[in-house]
């Protein structure tokens, strides 16, 4: 019996190429895979996959194709050869790389007679799949509604703009903000692990503090937007105070206060800036200093 769902081809099966390819097999898409070295694709022929001897008749035989290789290096050298199997298609390129890349790729698609759409993975392979995870979009907008029901296999899909750079600008400012994060929870778990509390003891507290630092970033966004930024709530005068605190208890325990002494520098230069009375949101007019100012 043939699928109703739309046929899908996979172009690169490494770890997040592998979960791609399955998630759309689970959700029952004709998928056709190409790997350079073919015998990754076993599990996935095994559940019925196609595999494909190269990359053109893998493009060929899917109105849909996403590829999903280490850079746009490798995408651009396995499509070599491969130019005329895309007129007609549609790319929704999930390889990693930067906004400039993806301008870039948008016209050099469209030279060739395909749509193009840039994609970013805002999850590590075994969330693929899964309606809690978000894979954020940007390019032409008729290319995400034509294939949205399909890209719902993967994660939820997150449209943000026409432009095309969007995505992967995206994906390095959310990367920023995770790294930022678990090196912070991180830092609280070894300050509290010194007297000997387990991380597991300390981290629920720890998420709970999170929904609360959520409220504060929905309040700070108003005032980035807008410029202002009244201190009725804690000014970084008042967080500079705080800190202190932070970096004496690491201190007094050994730790590295590297981190710690990292933000107080920050926030210090937002003082001299003239933000002491301000909120922390005003920390950003340092953040935001250009190289040439």
């Amino acid at each position: 019996m043939t699928s109703a769902l739309q046929p899908v081809t996979v172009l690169g099966l490494g770890n997040m190429g592998f979960a791609l390819a399955t998630a759309l097999l689970d959700r029952g898409h004709p998928v056709t895979v190409w790997n350079r070295s073919p015998h990754k694709a076993v599990p996935l022929t095994d559940r019925g996959a196609s595999l494909a001897a190269t990359p053109a008749d893998a493009i060929a035989a899917s109105p849909l194709v996403i590829p999903c290789v280490v850079d746009y290096d490798t995408l651009y050298a396995l499509l070599d050869g491969a130019t005329g199997s895309l007129p007609g298609r549609a790319v929704v390129n999930l390889t990693s790389g930067s906004p400039e890349q993806a301008h870039q790729a948008l016209a050099w698609f469209r030279s060739h007679g395909a749509d193009y759409l840039d994609g970013a993975i805002m999850t590590t392979p075994p969330g693929v799949g899964s309606s809690e995870v978000m894979f954020l979009y940007s390019g032409p907008r008729e290319v995400f509604d034509a294939h949205r029901t399909t890209l719902a296999a993967l994660g939820d899909p997150l449209y943000l703009d026409a432009d095309p750079g969007l995505a992967s600008l995206y994906d390095a400012a959310l990367l920023g903000l995770m790294w930022a994060t678990m090196t912070g929870w991180l830092h609280g778990t070894a300050l509290v692990g010194a007297e000997k509390v387990a991380a597991t003891t300390f981290t629920p507290v720890a998420i709970r503090w999170l929904s609360t630092v959520n409220s504060f970033l929905t309040r700070y966004a108003g005032q980035v937007d807008t410029g202002r930024y009244p201190g009725d709530d804690a000014t970084v005068d008042v967080q500079i105070a705080a800190i202190d605190h932070l970096i004496h208890a690491t201190a007094a325990r050994g730790l590295d206060t590297a981190l710690p002494t990292l933000l107080k520098s920050t926030m210090e230069r937002a003082k001299a800036a003239g933000h002491g009375s301000d909120s922390f949101a005003s920390v950003i007019k340092v953040l935001a200093e250009t190289e040439s100012k």
